[in-house]
This record gives C-alpha cells, sequence and structure tokens, in this order.
C-alpha cells in the first residue's frame, strides 16, 4: 500500500487523521488570509506516532506543518502549497504535577496555555506567560514563535520560560532534552534553537517549563500622560525606582481606546477625561509584607508633580484591576470591529519608543493621508504593535499596504529595532527579512536549515525559502 493517506490513517485511527471537509477547521490561518487544502491533518497522541509520521511524510516527499492553537499571524501554522500534512498536537496536553522544590513543570505541546494557568492554580505557582490569545494558544506554538507577551519585561520571553525540551527531529528520531535546571552548559543551547524556529527545524512535543511563585499581592493603576515621550520618561523611572516588583508596563493610544469603547463592552472608561496616551501599570510580590500600593502611589505622585502623568486611577480591587487590563487586551478586537487592518509588529529600543510613533506616524501619512495608527504594547521592552486602520470611509489600503510595510521595517531597524519582535517570520515576513537583514544573518539561518531539515521536510517557506538553499 503506497497511498501516504490511507497510510496515516492506518497509524493513526480515525480521531488521529482528518482530511476533506473534516480538515477544513485547520485549512485557514487566524486572520482567514492564508492556507490551502492539505492532504490532511495528522493528530497524533504520542510522541512515538509523531516520529513515525515524520518517516512516513518524509519517505512520501510529503511537507508537514506543525500547527498548535493556529492563532499566529504570520501565516506560519498553515499549508501554503496545498497538498502537504498539517500535524495538529491538540490531543497531545498532558500537563504534568509541577514540582515545587525546582520550580518547574513537565507540559507536552499541545496543552492550552489557559488550562496550565488553571492548572497551577492550587499549588501557589505561575506560568509567568499572559496574551490575549492564552484561551486557544498551546504550549508547542508558543514555543515556536517565541512569544512575548504582556510580562515579558519582568520574566522574558518563552525561550527564557523552556528548561528542557523534547523534540522529533526531520529523520524520525528524537532529542531527549528534558532535563529541568537552569545551569546545563554540555554544549551548544540547543533547546534555545527551536524557540521562534517556527517548526521549522523540528518538532517540539513534550517542555520543561519555568514556574514561579505566585503574587500574593498586587497593585495596578491606569495613568493618563500628555503623551509618549512622558510615558517613557515616567516609565524609565518606574523600573528604577520599582525594580523587581514590576510585571507589567502596557501603553496604547487614544485612537485604540476609542475603537474599543465603540465596538466593545468593556464597561466603560474608568476616568473623568481622556489623554493623548495611556499607561498600565502592574506590580507584584510573592510577599504579603511588600507595600505595593505605597510604591505605585509615590510613583504616580511623582509623576503628576512633574507633569509626566496628567490624571491616573489605583486599582481598589481585583474586579478593577480586570477592568483596566480588559480595556488593554480587547484593543486588538475594537480595532477588528472598526474594519480593515495592517497589522505590524515592532520593536525598538524602549527609549526610542515616542520617537518611532512618531515618525512612523508621518511615514504613513504622506503614504496615505488620513489613515489612522493603533500603536500600542509593551512600554518596557520596547514592542510595539503598530496596527492601522484605512482612512475614514475608505475600504482598504488599496495598493500602498506592501509600501507601508516596508518603509516601518526600514524605520525599525534604523532604530536597531526589528519588525518581527514576537509575531515571527512565517510566510508574509521572508521578504521583509531579505530587504533588511545582512547577507551573513540571512546566510546563517538557512545552513542551520540545511544542516538540520536538509530536504525541507518541516515547514517549508517559513523563515527559509526553499530557493535559500540553492
Amino acid at each position: 500500500m503506497s497511498d501516504p493517506a490511507q497510510l496515516l490513517s492506518n497509524l493513526l485511527g480515525p480521531r488521529g487523521w482528518l482530511a476533506g471537509g473534516d480538515a477544513a477547521a485547520h485549512m485557514r490561518d487566524w486572520l482567514d488570509r492564508c492556507g490551502a487544502p492539505p492532504l490532511g491533518v495528522a493528530r497524533p497522541a504520542t510522541t512515538r506516532e509523531v516520529a513515525e509520521i515524520v518517516r512516513l511524510c518524509a519517505a512520501h516527499g510529503l511537507a508537514i506543518v506543525p500547527q498548535g492553537g493556529n492563532t499566529g499571524l504570520c501565516c506560519a501554522a498553515i499549508d501554503g502549497q496545498g497538498g502537504n500534512v498539517i500535524l495538529s498536537l491538540a490531543r497531545m496536553n498532558r500537563i504534568g504535577q509541577p514540582d515545587q522544590a525546582s520550580g518547574s513543570v513537565e507540559v507536552e505541546a499541545g496543552a492550552v496555555l489557559a488550562a496550565l494557568h488553571e492548572s497551577l492554580a492550587s499549588h501557589g505557582l505561575i506560568f509567568p506567560m499572559h496574551l490575549g490569545a492564552e484561551g486557544s494558544a498551546q504550549i508547542g506554538g508558543l514555543i515556536g514563535t517565541n512569544a512575548g507577551g504582556s510580562h515579558a519585561l519582568r520574566y522574558g520571553m518563552m525561550q527564557d520560560l523552556v528548561l528542557g525540551l523534547e523534540v522529533v527531529l526531520a529523520d524520525g528520531t528524537v532529542w531527549d532534552g528534558m532535563r529541568a535546571v537552569q545551569k546545563d552548559n554540555a554544549g551548544y543551547q540547543l533547546r534555545r534553537l527551536f524557540c521562534g524556529a517556527e517548526g521549522t527545524l523540528g518538532i517540539v512535543t513534550c517542555a520543561v517549563l519555568r514556574l514561579y511563585p505566585a503574587p500574593r499581592r498586587r497593585a495596578s493603576a491606569l495613568l493618563v500622560a500628555p503623551g509618549l515621550d512622558a510615558l517613557v520618561e515616567f516609565g524609565t523611572r518606574l523600573r528604577a525606582e520599582a525594580g523587581e516588583f514590576l510585571s507589567g508596563l502596557e501603553f496604547f493610544g487614544d485612537t485604540g481606546l476609542g475603537f474599543v469603547l465603540d465596538h466593545v463592552d468593556v464597561g466603560g472608561f474608568p476616568l473623568s477625561a481622556r489623554g493623548p496616551a495611556y499607561l498600565l501599570v502592574e506590580l507584584a510580590s510573592a510577599s504579603d509584607h511588600v507595600p505595593l500600593d505605597d510604591i505605585l502611589l509615590a510613583q504616580f505622585e511623582h509623576g503628576v508633580e512633574c507633569g509626566l502623568i496628567l490624571d491616573g486611577v489605583l486599582a481598589a480591587s481585583d474586579a478593577q484591576r480586570a477592568h483596566f487590563w480588559k480595556l488593554r487586551e480587547e484593543l486588538p478586537e475594537g480595532q477588528r470591529l472598526e474594519g480593515p487592518q495592517l497589522k505590524h509588529d515592532i520593536s525598538v529600543p524602549p527609549g526610542r519608543i515616542a520617537a518611532f510613533v512618531s515618525e512612523a506616524g508621518e511615514l504613513c501619512g504622506r503614504l496615505l493621508p488620513g489613515v489612522r495608527a493603533n500603536p500600542f504594547g509593551h512600554l518596557g521592552d520596547g514592542n510595539i504593535h503598530y496596527n492601522l486602520s484605512p482612512p475614514p470611509g475608505a475600504p482598504d489600503f488599496g495598493e500602498v499596504a506592501g509600501k507601508i510595510g516596508t518603509a516601518l521595517a526600514a524605520l525599525a531597524t534604523g532604530m536597531s529595532g526589528s519588525f518581527a519582535a514576537e509575531h515571527g517570520l512565517g510566510r508574509t515576513k521572508i521578504a521583509l527579512a531579505d530587504a533588511t537583514r545582512g547577507a551573513v544573518e540571512r546566510r546563517l539561518m538557512a545552513t542551520l536549515k540545511q544542516a538540520l531539515d536538509p530536504a525541507f521536510l518541516f515547514n517549508p517557506d517559513v523563515i527559509v525559502a526553499r530557493n535559500a538553499k540553492e
């Protein structure tokens, strides 16, 4: 029997192999921009099955696209050409018992982030990764994209939270790197190699993740500032004064807030007046003895005295804190409901955030007069989600969409930043990488791909185009 679809069906059974209409839910990306019909969707239940799928697909010349929750924004988790195999890790969702002494837990790649949070709640531990898609995003996808989220300022990105990995390689062998230690300098840091690789170098099946004590005390505030430059200055002082207690430092503008208030039921705006720029601050501590409210109030008062802060409110309850975060987290949804949009994932040194937003606004305005910018993101690490809506009444961005993306990438690169802060390259940003990253850097990536996956079995044309090996 040589029909690969039948062989995969026989291997995985009816729950493990989806084809035709049953595979439709896995075919398109989250933004419904790309995706061709695959041969089918493989849903293995064990690492052994993943390895057998890899060997079978390699023997039949079928590419494999690893897919987690499919919440990415760069078309990395769909079949770009059609006729290949999407490999969903959703059935491999086991979450182990946390190791209190080492502060770690073993988690299979298909576990959903929100489920991990819930499983840790009774143990007094947290996994400090938070993002808008945590109800569907899976651990393997978060590793593959090296996710950041709203608490990266304090805890780092996904690569900083991964202690060990189990990975199926292109020849079907399995690398067992499931070591639950921070210090392991016995050679190259292989686990970091797969963080951010977007499934192009191997298939992550299991991970050892780093945990932290759950905060017992929090202090949160929503502040209004006269501009982003004031927020950058205020944020710099906060990092110096609040130090290790600072866990969230999120900024957004009035255009984005307007989209949210117009389209999403968020319970209104908690301040009496609006302003040009907003900052959501959160301090957290695992100790009951740290006066977080006093620390935050003192910095708030100092900001007002210096003219860096116009107004603000400190959360008086968990419900009010959740209200602040809902305003921030619903920014993408508010803009989606406003209509067509362009999403850009930028990072610059934090001190240059205000300069980037100012220059980007002028640049985009020249390319498309009347365009509406909605910059928001993570003030502490310089990550700006620079999302655009067309001028009021315009149906879309016309022919300038590509020009805007290229211009913003060049602007970020010129400021020692990146055009792919936490969303990755996927299939949509390879051209930008070729245009803005040096030949040596691109050659190094192509060399790694060629060494670990010479047949381009895993996610071809993601990060490294197939012609890059020639």
